[in-house]
C-alpha cells in the first residue's frame, strides 16, 4: 500500500495574513506533505465573513515554504477563466518548484458564483463544466496547444508557457457515486472523499471501482484521500471534551459522524482510527485540526502519529 499522505488546512476565514503565515511555516517544519485552503469566494454561509482568496493565498505560502504541496479543496469551474487557471497555477508551480496541487470540485454555493457574475448552472451542467476543466488543465499544462469548444470551455489554439516544473496532480473531490466518479476515472490522479460523507467510505470506494471499471482506468493508479478533522489530545478525557465542543462548533457537515467514524482521541487511538481507513484503501488526510491555534494538535500528531507512519 501507499505511503501515506498527510496535508492540512491553513487559516485563512476570520484569520490574519500573519496567522496564515505563521501555521505554514509551521507545518513545514513538522514535514507534513501538503497544506490545502479552500476557494470560496465568500465566508460560508455567511457572505460578510471575510476570507482570503485561494490562490493567491497559496502563491504567497509557496514563496515562504521549502517542502509541503499546495492544493485547494476545491475549485469549481465558472469562479474563472480556465486558461488563465492553468497560467496561474502554472506560476505557482514554478515559485515553489513543482509543489502545486490542482483540486477540482462542481461547487454548491450559489450566492458567490452570482454575486460576482458568473454562471451558478444547474448539477449536471456544473459536473460537465467539471469535466471540461479538468481535460483543458491537463492539456494546457503538457501539449503545445489546446484548442477545445466544449459546452463550457472554449479554446483555441491556446498556449501555457512555462508549463509546470511537474504537471499538477488533479485531485477532484466530491461524493457523487456515477457522473463524478466517472470523471475522477477520466481524468484524477486523487479522489478525495468529503468529511460528510466519512462514514460512507467503503461504498464510496468500492463505487468509485465501478467507475474505474467503466472507463478501462486501473483503480490502483488513484490515490484515495479523506477530509477530515482530527481531535487529538494527550489524555482520553481531554479528547472526549474537545469531542463534544467540536460536535456543537461543526455541525452535520465536518463533524458528521465524527464520534464514530471520525479521527479523535490520544495519539494511539488517532493511530488506530489512520489504520481503519489505510485498510479501506484511503493512503490521503486532509487535515483540520481542532483548536483555535491548530499548531499545537499539528505537532504533537505530527511527533506521535506521523512519526508511526513513517516508521
Amino acid at each position: 500500500m501507499s505511503t501515506s499522505h498527510f496535508g492540512v488546512t491553513l487559516p485563512q476565514i476570520k484569520r490574519t495574513w500573519e496567522e496564515a503565515c505563521d501555521a505554514a511555516l509551521a507545518f513545514d517544519q513538522l514535514k507534513y506533505d501538503s497544506v490545502w485552503v479552500c476557494d470560496h469566494m465568500y465566508g460560508v454561509p455567511n457572505p460578510a465573513l471575510p476570507i482570503f482568496e485561494a490562490w493567491s493565498q497559496l502563491a504567497a505560502i509557496a514563496s515562504i515554504t521549502d517542502h509541503v504541496q499546495l492544493g485547494t479543496l476545491v475549485t469549481p469551474p465558472f469562479f474563472r477563466n480556465v486558461g488563465v487557471l492553468a497560467k496561474q497555477v502554472a506560476t505557482i508551480d514554478h515559485v515553489s518548484n513543482g509543489r502545486t496541487i490542482m483540486g477540482l470540485g462542481a461547487g454548491w454555493f450559489p450566492p458567490e458564483f452570482e454575486a460576482y457574475g458568473n454562471p451558478f448552472p444547474s448539477l449536471g451542467q456544473r459536473m460537465k463544466g467539471l469535466d471540461e476543466t479538468a481535460q483543458a488543465l491537463r492539456s494546457l499544462w503538457t501539449e503545445a496547444s489546446t484548442t477545445l469548444d466544449g459546452q463550457h470551455v472554449h479554446l483555441k489554439d491556446a498556449v501555457c508557457e512555462p508549463k509546470p516544473v511537474r504537471t499538477p496532480p488533479i485531485l477532484i473531490g466530491g461524493t457523487g457515486e456515477k457522473v463524478l466518479m466517472g470523471i475522477v476515472a477520466r481524468h484524477a490522479d486523487i479522489w478525495n472523499n468529503m468529511a460528510v460523507t466519512q462514514s460512507q467510505l467503503p461504498q464510496k470506494i468500492e463505487a468509485l471501482k465501478r467507475r474505474c471499471d467503466d472507463e478501462k482506468r486501473d483503480f490502483d493508479t488513484l490515490t484515495v484521500s479523506q477530509q477530515c478533522v482530527v481531535i487529538i489530545e494527550e489524555t482520553e478525557d481531554a479528547a472526549r471534551e474537545a469531542l463534544a465542543r467540536a460536535g456543537k462548533i461543526y455541525g452535520g457537515h465536518m463533524g458528521a459522524g465524527l464520534e464514530e467514524h471520525g479521527i479523535w482521541g490520544t495519539p494511539e487511538r488517532v493511530i488506530d482510527c489512520i489504520e481503519r481507513h489505510r485498510a479501506l484503501g484511503c493512503t490521503g488526510f486532509v487535515i483540520e485540526f481542532f483548536g483555535r491555534d491548530t499548531r499545537v494538535p499539528a505537532q504533537l500528531f505530527a511527533e506521535s502519529v506521523m512519526k508511526h507512519f513513517a516508521d
